[in-house]
């Protein structure tokens, strides 16, 4: 090191399987922190938005939020994996010049990610604006909020927080959201309720959010570090063996599985209608809790696998996929039976009545989030593995198991049939991945 390099924060050891899960419930433990914040305020500004908006209005509003999402989704890297997966090894040894250029080239990525989805999202509004349902007066306001959706991607900041275990930090900016949304719906409601007024208060949210992400790594000295020892971000293939193939794979794995839980609601809005789509927006809103804490256990979880799966032997990695499995499962039973007692009472509080056609819905995508929370331990430990491939394989199963069940149910229940779909989707990953897991530890 020369005396104008940043050291990185001190090298973590090597935890022991106890540790790791210790670890992990940690780091799940802040992410729940700010996600109670979020589930607490949704429940106010969703509130406010369906009563304000309609079923129509609201409809027309998710469709433009879910449109910009699924396009978010499509194009955006998981570049906070790539951060942890190959920072690990950079931080343990002190090596400041391998991480400015590890987080300059993923920070890099998403710019590039964020131009070819400014593209993309032009040319889908002029195309299917209106079977969407999004007219030429709400084409300009969409086009926006799908620009900031793009560009307010914050996936290398939160790789950097995680990769230095500053979990809370993550989960201070990660509150910013639901308090700008809730404070902004406030305003709207109080002003002038329109569609493109709730877009308005999301949008800021988003930027928002995405300034506090940055405000802390800046804090932390990682802005320095990247300007210090950002360059050669060409040699990134060249230094890290196989770091494209991981983006790519982990992108597409991610891609599938985030964006099957949107399109259902696009598919919903331009074959069924807007009012049809506000009503399956809302269940999904209240039923997307689950998929949050499956995504929470995956993230809390992904920087200590990491660590672990390196040297871990057979019997260990049977144990940690054990243990995993166990939990998930544990989880998501609570969660069901939650949804179960409390789900239609919620329903009715945030929608009233025009919603309450919601109900079947919102009881059909609890069950598929449950299903997806009892196999995100298998996901996070085979992406550790580097077999995110394998992941992909099962998940484009999935989707195509999705849009064949959409497809037959949906002249026959509309909306519930879309989400019977989902679901059905969900037992097949669910089983391929309990599969999979069973052969990964034979293996070992």
């Amino acid at each position: 090191m020369t005396g104008t390099s940043i050291d990185p924060p001190a090298p973590a050891p090597s935890p022991a399987p106890r540790g790791m899960f210790q670890a992990a419930m940690r780091n799940l433990g802040w992410m729940l922190a700010s996600r109670s914040v979020l589930a607490i305020l949704s429940l106010f500004y969703l509130g406010i938005a369906t009563r304000s908006l309609g079923v129509t209005g609201f409809g027309r509003f998710a469709l433009i939020t879910g449109a910009a999402q699924t396009l978010a989704t499509l194009v955006a890297f998981q570049s906070w994996q790539v951060v942890v997966q190959y920072g690990v090894r950079a931080r343990a040894t002190g090596d400041a010049p391998a991480l400015g250029r590890l987080y300059r080239g993923v920070a890099y990525l998403d710019a590039a990610t964020a131009l070819v989805g400014v593209g993309l999202a032009w040319v889908i509004l002029e195309i299917w604006g209106e079977a969407l349902g999004i007219g030429a007066t709400l084409k300009r306001a969409t086009l926006i909020f799908a620009v900031v959706q793009l560009v307010t991607v914050r996936s290398t900041p939160l790789g950097i927080l995680r990769l230095n275990d500053r979990f809370a930090l993550a989960a201070l900016a990660d509150s910013v959201t639901p308090v700008v949304r809730f404070l902004g719906a406030i305003a709207v409601w109080l002003v002038h309720p329109t569609v493109q007024g709730f877009l308005f208060a999301w949008g800021l949210a988003e930027v928002l959010t995405a300034a506090a992400y940055w405000i802390m790594v800046a804090q932390q000295g990682d802005l320095t570090l990247m300007r210090r020892h950002g360059r050669g971000v060409r040699d990134l293939p060249r230094e890290h063996p196989g770091i494209v193939r991981f983006a790519l794979s982990t992108n597409a794995s991610s891609t599938l599985g985030l964006s099957s839980k949107q399109v259902p609601l696009l598919l919903v809005g331009a074959v069924v209608g807007p009012a049809a789509a506000g009503v399956f927006r809302l269940a999904a809103q209240l039923a997307q809790a689950l998929a949050k804490v499956s995504q929470l256990l995956s993230r809390a979880a992904f920087p200590e696998v990491v660590k672990s799966v390196q040297s871990a032997t057979p019997q260990r990695l049977g144990r940690m996929l054990s243990r995993l499995f166990l939990g998930s499962g544990v989880a998501a039973l609570g969660i069901m039976a939650i949804v179960a007692l409390a789900g239609k009472p919620v329903l009715n509080l945030v929608g009233g009545r025009d919603f309450r056609h919601a109900w079947p819905v919102l009881l059909w995508l609890a069950v598929a989030g449950c299903l997806d929370l009892t196999t995100v331990g298998v996901d996070t430990v085979m992406t550790a593995l580097q077999r995110a491939g394998t992941v992909f394989a099962i998940r484009v199963v999935g989707v195509g198991v999705m849009f064949a069940a959409a497809f037959a149910l949906m002249p026959w229940y509309a909306a519930t049939g879309v989400a019977m779909a989902v679901t059905a989707g969900s037992l097949v990953v669910a089983l391929l991945m309990a599969a999979a897991a069973l052969r990964l530890s034979r293996r070992g």
